[in-house]
């Protein structure tokens, strides 16, 4: 059985520790976090390992996976390679989305293999990823035997792979981030002006919940361009100017937003090819004329 151990044992840590401790696959060797304390505790919720107090106790190990925060990953790497543990041919993986293998670059002058895997999940509660990890996407990249190492380890654990381009790994993770960060604050800005029309936060949100999941729903039953509805998809040129106008004199921030997206909306009805041509344009003009010029 092949070993493994862990260096900064967060909620992502521990989830991945436990997933494979108990599938078997792995053996679990050491765990270095920033104090023994956690270390212990993590030891604790995985149910096999070593804390570790430093790099100085680290062990040898066929992986060391390493899921600290994006800003700790290239110290942790020095400071392994510095350690002595680290042997040629031994794999080290981050678990970042936002930064490429690349940052690993340290250990591949030890001779070292190196890959990043992104599960495209959220880890708050380590208990409940635990539970429902199987099924999760994981976006891989890396050396071309150490991907391929680290995809066939996240399968056993439930994960479904996918390959990464490492050129545009920042701009892959931002689409995370507009799924799901970009999302909620979106939801906020409707609460928002639900609430400039006299309704209160929970009937906002009671109100948009129905037409929420209606729309996400349908995007993945049918894609994007057949999903979208409302005035930019039927090409309605007097409704999109007069929220526009209504958006200006209200909050030009909130206008700026309904424009930019409006526009990725506007793409999209041309793709669908149902809105009459002319109303798109005069939509697409209306969108360009932020009003600056006639100040």
């Amino acid at each position: 059985m092949k070993t493994f151990s862990i260096i900064g044992c967060g909620a992502v840590g521990r989830t991945l520790g436990r997933l494979f401790h108990e599938s078997g696959v792995l053996e679990l060797k050491d765990v270095l976090t920033r104090s023994e304390a956690t270390a212990r505790a993590a030891v604790a919720f995985i149910g096999g390992g070593r804390p570790a107090a430093g790099f100085a106790q680290l062990g040898p190990a066929d992986l060391y996976l390493i899921t600290c925060s994006d800003d700790a990953i290239a110290p942790c790497v020095r400071e392994l390679c510095a350690s002595g543990a680290l042997g040629a041919q031994a794999l080290v993986c981050h678990v970042s989305g936002a930064l490429g293998s690349e940052v690993l670059h340290p250990a591949t002058q030890l001779g070292a293999l190196v890959a990043s895997v992104h599960p495209v999940k959220s880890f708050a509660d380590p208990a409940a990823a635990v539970g429902d990890f199987a099924g999760t996407w994981c976006g891989v990249e890396g050396d071309r035997r150490a991907a391929e190492q680290m995809g066939e380890l996240f399968e056993s654990i439930g994960a479904r792979v996918f390959s990464i381009d490492p050129r545009f790994k920042a701009i892959y993770h931002a689409g995370s981030v507009l799924a799901c960060n970009c999302l909620t604050a979106l939801l906020e800005v409707s609460v928002t002006a639900y609430g400039k029309g006299g309704l209160d936060r929970e009937t906002a949100l009671q109100v948009m919940e129905p037409l929420v999941r209606g729309t996400v729903e349908n995007v993945f039953r049918s894609g994007t361009v057949a999903a979208l509805t409302g005035p930019i998809a039927r090409g309605d040129a007097a409704v999109v100017g007069r929220q526009l106008r209504a958006l200006d004199a209200w909050d030009p921030e909130v206008a700026l937003v309904y424009r930019s997206l409006s526009a990725v909306a506007l793409e999209l009805s041309r793709r669908r090819g149902q809105a009459g041509e002319e109303g798109l344009e005069s939509i697409e003009a209306l969108l360009a004329d932020t009003g600056e010029d006639d100040a």
